[in-house]
């Protein structure tokens, strides 16, 4: 267990450290800083490497094995209402318990933190049992995602502008660390009960579906609260004139932290329990391992939690701010497609989404090309928004034609990828987004004089918008590439070479697409 748990904070130490070098090199170079503000910043970002470390590993070991078995064992009942009820109550207790929606719910005062968590968390409920429902009746993803999203736009019209942001961006922070592994599995779950051929195609879309139900309750809760005129909270830097001030910053937030991930893990160990109390599904040692998975996915996202915190959130406002007051602003439009890059890659539940990818697809979409699509897809949602923050156009200008092209493409590429892109944006708004990505755009607002509520917010609906059309433009390419390999030969083919925009994707002859 030591050797691959130093395997995986070895692949974390890999991911972060590209954003942990260009944030560096911006505070020398762009927005100088404090000794003791870079000194915070490499303190939270060893934090965050180690944390991801256990946290990726308990994913494996905890999350994704309870996810699959739940989803078995409820087809297995042949009890319609039991699977739906059992399906919502778990999408309301791990929306409950996602730390990402605390730190968004925390930022929109005028509306009650419990009544904002509450609304996504029935949202969600509500869209998995109808993810789980499309995945037993094998209805198509496209056609559910084209008329929910028509209708949370057709909503959008009579909501008030400045609730917008907010709404699209709760549906973001929603898939984050701890929904992702178990919904992912859960949908593998579900769909290997069916043996049909397109069985593993729609193992994929329950994330993009639970993406949905939270925009449009939010835009219901929204005919009640107004943020308008709210005051968003901002992050100040905090001093540290030795190591012992900052390992004194760190430990005092380690508490609030802990109490966080207690709450949100217990209530899934609780129904977890319940669980196997009445199936009896898991023997011992696998309830061994999956308690064990309990303990690093805690570890994990305790430390995790008090390094981004700590050390990246208030270095991110501090370097937008910084950036957008002087003469040199447009170059937040380079430096926030940089970010985007590579900061995808630090996202926790990126890596359990790409494996399960190069799992389901036998190999054929490696976790390699996964990474370079979303990479790209993040770097167009960041340069996209600096432009939005520093000309202030509204957010709607860009993702109502996004979402259309997105959309339209779900009827041209392989099913399998319209479900993988859609997952994709809901993993890539994970932590790293709220709590780096949306400080950026804060400081960026607050150096230009734009109003936060409008335009900081939003970000994550852009983070979670570009993948989408990213990840099916690659679909397309391998569609396009695998018909004509089939129609100008037909003899076995150990390997197909697709070269596009500087990436190579290698497709095996036991892939399932």
């Amino acid at each position: 267990m030591n050797k691959i748990l130093k395997e995986k904070i070895r692949e974390a130490f890999t991911s972060v450290l590209p954003i942990t070098a260009i944030v560096l090199i911006a505070s020398v170079t762009l927005a100088p800083m404090p000794s003791g503000t870079i000194l915070m910043f490499l303190v939270g970002a060893a934090l965050l490497i180690i944390g991801m470390g256990f946290f990726t590993l308990g994913a494996d070991m905890a999350m994704m094995p309870m996810g699959e078995g739940i989803g078995i064992a409820l087809t297995r009942t042949k009890k319609l209402m039991v699977i739906l009820f059992v399906c919502f109550i778990m999408g309301f207790i791990i929306t409950i318990a996602e730390p990402d929606l605390q730190v968004l719910a925390r930022q929109v005062p005028s509306i009650p933190t419990i009544s904002l968590i509450l609304t996504v968390a029935v949202g969600v409920g509500i869209f998995l049992v109808i993810a789980i429902l499309r995945t037993i009746l094998n209805i198509r993803l496209s056609i559910l995602l084209v008329i929910f999203y028509l209708a949370t736009f057709i909503v959008a019209f009579f909501i008030p502008p400045s609730f917008i942001p907010v709404a699209f961006d709760s549906g973001g922070v929603t898939t984050g660390p701890i929904t992702v592994p178990f919904i992912l599995a859960m949908g593998v779950g579900v769909a290997s009960i069916r043996s049909d051929k397109h069985s593993q195609d729609d193992s994929f879309g329950l994330v993009s579906l639970c993406s949905i139900g939270p925009i449009l309750a939010v835009f219901i809760l929204g005919l009640f609260y107004s943020p308008s005129g709210a005051q968003v909270e901002t992050h100040t830097i905090q001093q540290a004139g030795d190591s012992r001030e900052v390992i004194r910053h760190f430990a005092l937030a380690i508490p609030e932290f802990v109490e966080e991930v207690l709450l949100a893990l217990g209530a899934i160990v609780v129904f977890f329990i319940v669980f196997q109390l009445i199936s009896r599904r898991y023997k011992k040692h696998q309830l061994a391992r999956i308690g064990v998975g309990f303990l690093y996915t805690f570890i994990g996202l305790v430390v995790f939690l008090t390094g981004v915190n700590v050390g990246f959130i208030p270095v991110g406002q501090l370097l937008g701010s910084q950036l957008a007051a002087s003469p040199l602003k447009w170059i937040l439009v380079p430096f926030g497609m940089i970010v985007g890059y590579f900061i995808v890659a630090a996202e926790p539940a990126v890596h359990v989404l790409n494996k399960q990818v190069e799992d389901i697809s036998s190999g054929a979409i490696t976790q390699r090309v996964m990474n370079r699509g979303l990479a790209i897809g993040m770097a167009c949602a960041l340069g996209l928004t600096m432009i939005r923050i520093l000309l202030g156009v509204p957010i709607m200008v860009i993702l109502i034609p996004g979402y259309a092209i997105a959309l339209g493409l779900t009827f041209f590429v392989p099913k399998i990828f319209t479900g993988i892109a859609f997952d994709s944006g809901g993993v890539c708004s994970g932590p790293m987004t709220s709590t780096f990505l949306l400080p950026l755009a804060m400081g960026t607002c607050e150096g230009v004089g734009r109003d936060l509520m409008i335009d900081a917010f939003g970000i994550v609906a852009m983070v979670a918008m570009a993948p989408l059309i990213v990840i099916q433009l690659m679909g397309l390419i391998y569609g396009r590439k695998m018909k004509s390999v089939t129609d100008a030969e037909k003899p076995e083919i150990s390997a197909i070479t697709v070269e596009d925009a500087g990436e190579i994707i290698e497709y095996g002859e036991d892939s399932s697409i």
